[in-house]
């Protein structure tokens, strides 16, 4: 084969969302004005289910659908979806002085402009301060308000406030399988595949199906989920373990009816601490998704189900619970070869603060943006690859960490240990110790492919009551920005964007009935 040769065919193995956002975004950037011969394939069982669990998102989905050509009408309407403006906390620290449960909003919006101004006062005042995400954005107010972020006359993907979504995993599999095939011209074949057949230098030569068939590319996506098919077994690439950073390796989850149809609509992922793990609670248009993510080798899954049904409370016993296990975790590479893993064939986090499916866009998207130009060019591509995925990987694995290590809860040793030193990597302790005498800045995040920066940090750290101690540099710091000016300019902005929205339900059902006004 010709080092010079241009890749004409793209085999994915697999769907699900994973999949099919990998066939989306390379079909989308190689097929149009594509040379005759270019081909995308995407090959799946007809018997095995997608995982389904994930069912929030970030902002950067926006943007992503929009960019590939779906609607957001279509979205709400096809999938079940839901606005989401915020992850809200919930018992991640020991009951306040007061007896009020610990609560914090990690909401999407920016803080106001000029914010780091007045953050020095807010943080010295610490006996009296509000929360961070009231003080700096209006956000948590209208989550609180349980209102929509956009009004009812704002075009597709604009909102008031910055949103995502909450959606129904399998539904959204099947709306983005209909775009690909139907909008771009992916090919689906639905196929079970029994072996995976090697040529002589190492690489994947062909796919074999139960029927006998074999179906050959030049570049394979591994996207068959946690098995790996293709880069784990077939290649062999070693998986890296972060069990000794992050403990939940167990997922129970379950699909839990509305009992008042007209019941309000939380627009937060509800994301709410337990003795060894946290339950999410996701309101979709229909239903709620809601799951207990936990270490097996703090709770036992009696005690699990126990915690997930005092939870549920009265609609505990119609619930039929799913026992998910999960390895937490990354392969040593993600592209070997003439392969590349996307999705949970890469690797898998917990789905606190809905990072599996960032991951799975940011991997699909730089894959098609970065696609080598021919066979020649596909090793030092791969190299790049690799090297900022593991880069992302990383930086979530510390982000998520950081809702843990901070925790100030004492009931049992899962919250205890998360606090030792030596279940965070260095990147994290250094920072930390860092912040605790000096403000975070925008020269602590220097990567531009970060997925988290700044202001998502400075929403966890300081809703999970982090000090940082300025007593030494007071003298530095303008003594008229004072964070009270900011908390008012907020109050009155809050109550101006209450008299433009609408409560969160009943925007659903205007779109459900009426749709979005496209841009």
């Amino acid at each position: 084969m010709s080092a010079h040769k241009t890749i004409q065919h793209i085999v994915i193995l697999g769907g699900g969302t994973a999949g099919w956002l990998s066939a989306n975004h390379l079909a989308k950037k190689l097929l149009v004005n594509a040379p005759h011969g270019m081909r995308i394939t995407l090959v799946e069982s007809p018997d095995i289910p997608t995982v389904g669990v994930g069912e929030g998102t970030v902002p950067a989905i926006r943007d992503t659908l929009q960019y590939l050509g779906i609607t957001e009408t279509e979205l709400i309407q096809q999938c079940d979806a839901t606005f989401k403006q915020s992850i809200h906390f919930i018992d991640w620290q020991p009951a306040l002085a007061n007896g009020k449960r610990h609560s914090y909003h990690h909401v999407f919006d920016y803080p106001l402009p000029g914010y780091h101004d007045y953050l020095p006062d807010w943080l010295v005042k610490t006996e009296s301060r509000e929360n961070f995400a009231d003080v700096f954005s209006i956000q948590s107010r209208l989550c609180a308000a349980g209102l929509a972020p956009k009004a009812v006359t704002q075009p597709e993907y604009q909102g008031l406030c910055n949103y995502a979504y909450h959606f129904d995993a399998a539904k959204f599999g099947k709306l983005l399988a209909r775009h690909a095939v139907e909008k771009l011209g992916v090919i689906h074949r639905q196929l079970r595949i029994v072996d995976v057949c090697m040529d002589e230098h190492g690489h994947i030569a062909h796919l074999v199906s139960d029927t006998g068939e074999q179906l050959g590319a030049d570049l394979f996506i591994d996207c068959s989920g946690t098995p790996s098919i293709l880069l784990g077994k077939a290649l062999n690439v070693p998986f890296i373990s972060k069990h000794d950073m992050l403990f939940t390796d167990t997922a129970i989850a379950t699909q839990v009816p509305y009992a008042d149809i007209s019941a309000a609509i939380p627009c937060s992922t509800l994301a709410t601490a337990q003795s060894a793990g946290w339950i999410w609670d996701i309101g979709l248009s229909h239903r709620r998704g809601v799951g207990l993510v936990y270490s097996s080798a703090h709770c036992s899954d009696d005690e699990a189900e126990q915690q997930l049904y005092r939870y549920l409370g009265s609609q505990a016993p119609q619930a039929a619970l799913r026992k998910i296990a999960m390895r937490t975790g990354y392969h040593q590479s993600f592209w070997q070869g003439n392969c590349v893993a996307v999705g949970l064939a890469q690797g898998f986090v917990e789905p606190l603060e809905a990072t599996g499916l960032l991951l799975f866009d940011i991997a699909a998207r730089m894959l098609a943006e970065q696609f080598p130009a021919n066979h020649a060019a596909m090793q030092t591509t791969a190299k790049r690859y690799n090297r900022k995925m593991r880069q992302a990987w990383d930086r979530v694995f510390d982000f998520i960490k950081l809702h843990y290590c901070l925790s100030q809860r004492q009931d049992s040793d899962f919250w205890q240990q998360h606090r030792r030193r030596d279940s965070q990597s260095e990147t994290l302790s250094e920072v930390l110790d860092h912040w605790r005498w000096h403000l975070p800045s925008q020269y602590d995040f220097t990567d531009r492919a970060a997925i988290f920066n700044l202001e998502n940090y400075l929403y966890v750290l300081y809703g999970m009551q982090f000090h940082t101690d300025l007593s030494a540099q007071a003298w530095r710091f303008d003594p008229q920005k004072s964070a009270e000016v900011s908390w008012q300019h907020m109050a009155h902005r809050a109550a101006q964007a209450k008299q433009q929205l609408l409560p969160h339900r009943q925007l659903l059902e205007r779109i459900q009935r009426f749709g979005i006004q496209p841009i």
